[in-house]
């Protein structure tokens, strides 16, 4: 079934529907994901949700799910991506949809915020940037978003994909 991508005259979603666009966003990714995990036998209960106005997917429960964030989340990654990319065919806009797997991206998220944390208490007691290692867009966020909360230091992100890392500087 094809979906209609309600825009106004100029592009924009118009504001009343956003909300019910992210919950279709939703749906639709729970259907392929649940597709996928008929296909590979695997066992995982999907939630949907919409956080931040952005539809959010999380799929928990089975013994496999493991295999499907691989190595430092590159899997999930790239499920994601298909996934959005799945969301997009089917609606004709583009997809922010946050993709977690086993609650890897929830507990990356707690390390990454340890990490800014730390990393910026670091930087005030010595005085010295610190230059992280490279990190994907969403682990970069996370950190820039947990130096924010001390007063003192700033962050800023330096390089190219995929070595672009978050570097923290005394103010």
């Amino acid at each position: 079934m094809e979906s209609e991508d309600v825009r106004t005259e100029d592009g924009e979603r118009p504001a009343g529907s956003t909300e019910e666009l992210l919950v279709q966003e939703g749906d639709i990714a729970g259907d392929y994901l649940e597709r996928l995990l008929d296909i590979l036998d695997y066992d995982g209960d999907i939630d949907l949700d919409v956080e931040a106005s952005r539809a959010v997917v999380s799929i928990d429960g089975g013994e496999d799910l493991e295999k499907l964030v691989g190595p430092r989340g590159n899997v999930l990654e790239a499920l994601q991506e298909l996934t959005r990319l799945a969301v997009q065919q089917e609606t004709g806009a583009r997809s922010r949809l946050m993709l977690d797997i086993a609650s890897w991206r929830a507990d990356r998220r707690e390390e990454l915020r340890d990490l800014g944390q730390a990393t910026a208490q670091k930087v005030l007691s010595s005085g010295e940037r610190v230059r992280l290692q490279p990190m994907t867009p969403f682990e970069r966020k996370v950190v820039h978003d947990a130096v924010a909360t001390i007063k003192g230091v700033h962050s800023e992100s330096e390089g190219e994909d995929p070595r672009r890392r978050v570097v923290v500087f005394p103010q």
